[in-house]
């Protein structure tokens, strides 16, 4: 097999080509995140109902992703990935024009359907396309560009917002998806080490079975569930928060607090990198550990220890998310496209079901109710990993 080696020409164009992907990604799924308690106020909804916004988005690219890897298999890794980016551009634009509720969130449902042909592909890319002692470090690099593109989606939807309206902010940020995108079919190379093949259901089907035949896998598989859906809890009804007294933010303050996501962005390579040399499992144990540390941090009044407790968090859940990708992938064997759907699937049904719990905490207990329900989920994590990395 010939590998994209470190150093290269061709490793530049293809790294930056999957930094975009992440971006748009993560930009266009929760651009709407900080918008929702306008939802909630213009379309008169709960905050468990303006949530939707986010978990129809998440929810159908759970179940999508588990179509995309084998439609992968069959037209090609970048053809699918070229084609889901202009879609979710496309989709992005109509959404700014929305005439109601209802279409707001049908139209997020269809974006949800799209954008699923980027994610489960993207990491099946990097493993069969790249030098295999890069992977953590080129894992790290999408990771950060998913980081990156949920930070500049939040800031440009609270600036936009504040100075026009959230159509003009979706609208803006959907064309930004539609510039990438194109940049991305430019840059990314060809795949070389997959070939494409006939799909057969019996051959997906018996794909998926030896998968879950595999029973550490598929506990280590659940990590997406229990990350994600911690992550998202907690961002869903932080904009909650800050809107509130005492602190009443401007839309533009609360988008600007989401450049955060930068701790992402370096985490997801440091921790890359460290699990590399560390071991997988110890680095993703520690990255739960400081998740839950800024979690804790966030429940002091001061708005400064807030946004402390939100980097140290982000810090976590990115470094935890790029090295549970690359675990995933690396323990499938020949399955790795089906290993990814299936750890994505896991992953936006976190994000879809305990995103939307936390507003039932929210509503209840406020916002100690969140950081409780997030606390629970990231100690759920341990066991799962103690038991995923027995030989």
């Amino acid at each position: 097999m010939s590998y994209i080696q470190q150093g290269t020409k061709t490793y530049k164009f293809a790294s930056l080509a999957l930094f975009f992907a992440g971006l748009v990604t993560f930009a266009a799924i929760y651009t709407v995140q900080p918008l929702l308690p306008i939802f909630a106020n213009d379309f008169g909804v709960s905050a468990s109902v303006a949530s939707l916004a986010v978990s129809f988005t998440t929810g159908l690219l759970a179940v999508c992703l588990l179509v995309a890897a084998p439609l992968s298999d069959r037209f090609g890794r970048k053809r699918v990935m070229v084609l889901s980016m202009f879609m979710t551009a496309a989709i992005g634009l109509l959404t700014a024009i929305s005439p109601g509720f209802v279409t707001l969130l049908l139209l997020r449902a269809l974006l949800g359907v799209v954008v699923a042909g980027v994610p489960a592909i993207a990491m099946t890319y990097v493993v069969e396309e790249f030098d295999p002692s890069v992977l953590g470090t080129v894992m790290g690099l999408y990771i950060a560009g998913s980081s990156l593109g949920g930070m500049s989606g939040r800031l440009l939807a609270g600036l936009f917002t504040d100075l026009f309206d959230w159509r003009m902010a979706l609208g803006a940020i959907g064309l930004l998806a539609l510039i990438l995108s194109v940049l991305f079919m430019i840059f990314l190379p060809n795949p070389q080490n997959s070939a494409g093949h006939t799909l057969a259901p019996r051959e997906m089907i018996s794909n998926y079975t030896d998968l879950f035949s595999n029973k550490r896998l598929i506990v280590l598989i659940s990590l997406g569930f229990i990350l994600m859906g911690g992550f998202i809890a907690l961002y869903n009804y932080f904009a909650f928060v800050l809107m509130e007294p005492p602190y009443e933010l401007s839309q533009s303050f609360i988008g600007a607090i989401y450049i955060v996501y930068l701790a992402g962005t370096f985490s997801s390579i440091y921790m890359g990198r460290k699990a590399d040399f560390f071991g997988k499992p110890a680095m993703i144990q520690v990255s739960i550990a400081i998740m839950a540390l800024g979690g804790l941090f966030t429940l002091t009044p001061p708005l400064t220890m807030k946004i402390i407790g939100i980097i140290i968090f982000t810090f976590g859940f990115f470094g935890a998310h790029s090295i549970a990708s690359a675990w995933v992938n690396e323990k499938a064997g020949h399955h790795r496209a089906q290993a990814s759907s299936l750890y994505l699937l896991a992953y936006y049904l976190g994000s879809s079901i305990a995103g939307t719990i936390g507003g039932f905490f929210w509503s209840s207990f406020h916002w100690v109710g969140v950081i409780s329900f997030v606390l629970v989920l990231m100690a759920f994590a341990y066991p799962v990993i103690w038991y995923a990395k027995k030989e």
